[in-house]
């Protein structure tokens, strides 16, 4: 076989395998129900569940946020976050973790928030809305 030929066929064979690695991601919306019937990764859409306390302590536990979610079903369930309280976290208007479920608590490694826009009260005022 030509060199090119072997070149071109690990190319070919690493970049199948990248796109294999790749759809694995998760795409994908769960509630906390489903994230228990599966040992697989999976993002969860919600909410704080601001009748629970967040617990986090950034002396002697500083990756480490414990909270309670509400899944978009309503159901409340305890998330161990494994990285520090992002900033603004008990502002935030929607919580979405990515991990998964491990003996009824959900083991997130990664959070994106949706805070409130501080352009809303401006557009509240040029709606006339109060």
């Amino acid at each position: 076989m030509k060199k090119g030929y072997i070149i071109a066929f690990i190319a070919i064979i690493a970049a199948i395998s990248i796109i294999l690695s790749a759809s694995e991601d998760v795409s994908s919306y769960v509630s906390f129900t489903e994230a228990a019937r599966t040992t697989t990764r999976v993002k969860i859409s919600g909410e704080l569940n601001r009748d629970k306390e967040i617990e986090y302590d950034p002396f002697n536990a500083p990756n480490i946020v414990k909270f309670h979610m509400l899944d978009y079903e309503g159901v409340s369930n305890e998330v161990i976050l494994k990285q520090e309280k992002p900033q603004d976290f008990e502002l935030s208007e929607s919580v979405v973790v990515t991990g998964q479920m491990q003996n009824g608590v959900f083991i997130a490694d990664e959070v994106l928030l949706k805070c409130p826009s501080k352009y809303k009260d401006e557009e509240l005022k040029i709606r006339g809305e109060s």
